[in-house]
C-alpha cells in the first residue's frame, strides 16, 4: 500500500534541514499543526500525516484488531518513517500521540532521534499513588457518552477540552475536527486512548525529551507532565504559559518557542 496515499503525508519545509515529523491526536488531523509549520519549515523538513481512521487518511485501511491498540498508530508513525526513510528525526505529538510516539522510538530506534511530548499523558484514570485526572467511572461515563451519542458528545467536550472558554472559536474548531471523524473508528481510537497505560513505557526512552505541560488542562494535569518528566531519565518540562489541553492551537507563540529552542539545543 502507498504510505503517502494511506496517511495523507505532507511534506515541506527544508529539504536540507532535519526532520520533524508532527503527530496529532485524538479526533483531530495535521491541520492542528498549521500554526507550528511557520516556525519550522525555514530551517527544518516538515512532515505530516493523518493516523488512519483521521483526517483524510485512507479509511479503507482501518481495522479494528489494528488500531484497537496503541502499537497499531505506533506503526502508522514507522511505516511513514520507513517509507521516507527517515533517520534521527524529531517527532512531536499532542496528547496521546506523545505515547506513541515512545512507542514508535522503540519499535523502530534509528528512525527516531528525539522526542517532543505535547500536553502528555501516559494514564488517563486514577491508580495507587498516581493522578491521572480521571476516575475510572468517569472513563466508562466518557466512553458510553461517545458511543450512544458521538455528535452529541463532540459537541459537549470539545470545549471543555480545549479550554479558553474566551476564545469559543477555539472550542468550536475542535468540535468539527472531532465530528468529521468516522463515529465508529473514532469510538475506536478514544478506546484505545482512554483506557491505555503506557507507564513503564516511559522508563525505556532513551532519547532527548521535551515535555510541555499547561498551567491548567483537564485532561492532562500538572500532576501527569511532573509523572512523565519524573519517568523519562534526562528529560525537560516545560510549563507553558496556556491554558487547556491544545496549546499548539491556543498558544501557539509559546509552544513553538519551547519547540525551537529544543530543537536548536540539539544541532
Amino acid at each position: 500500500m502507498n504510505i503517502e496515499h494511506r496517511n495523507n503525508v505532507t511534506v515541506t519545509g527544508n529539504p536540507q534541514g532535519p526532520t520533524v515529523v508532527l503527530a496529532h491526536g485524538f479526533g483531530c488531523d495535521q491541520n492542528m499543526w498549521r500554526l507550528t509549520v511557520p516556525a519550522l519549515v525555514e530551517d527544518y523538513r516538515v512532515v505530516l500525516f493523518d493516523y488512519v481512521g483521521s483526517g483524510r487518511a485512507d479509511a479503507s485501511a482501518f481495522t479494528e484488531d489494528r488500531y484497537a491498540s496503541l502499537h497499531g498508530y505506533a506503526r502508522d508513525v514507522v511505516e511513514v518513517c520507513e517509507a521516507f526513510d527517515l533517520q534521527d528525526a524529531v517527532f512531536v505529538g499532542h496528547s496521546v500521540s506523545a505515547m506513541i510516539g515512545v512507542l514508535a522510538a522503540d519499535m523502530a530506534p534509528e528512525r527516531i532521534g528525539a522526542l517532543v511530548m505535547v500536553a502528555p499523558s501516559p494514564r488517563y484514570i486514577d491508580d495507587d499513588g498516581y493522578r491521572g485526572g480521571f476516575s475510572a467511572e468517569d472513563i466508562d461515563e466518557l466512553l458510553a457518552s461517545l458511543e450512544s451519542n458521538y455528535l452529541g458528545w463532540s459537541a459537549a467536550m470539545a470545549p471543555v477540552i480545549m479550554g479558553n472558554t474566551e476564545r469559543p472559536e477555539l472550542g468550536e474548531e475542535l468540535k468539527n475536527s472531532f465530528c468529521a471523524t468516522d463515529p465508529d473508528m473514532a469510538r475506536v481510537f478514544a478506546r484505545t486512548t482512554f483506557l491505555s497505560d503506557s507507564r513503564n513505557d516511559l522508563q525505556g526512552v532513551r532519547v532527548p525529551t521535551l515535555v510541555l505541560e499547561c498551567t491548567q488542562d483537564v485532561i492532562a494535569p500538572r500532576e501527569v507532565g511532573a509523572f512523565v518528566h519524573q519517568s523519562i531519565p534526562g528529560s525537560t518540562l516545560v510549563t507553558l504559559d496556556a491554558t487547556g489541553h491544545c496549546p499548539h492551537l491556543s498558544a501557539p507563540e509559546a509552544t513553538n518557542e519551547a519547540i525551537t529552542a529544543f530543537l536548536a539545543d540539539l544541532r
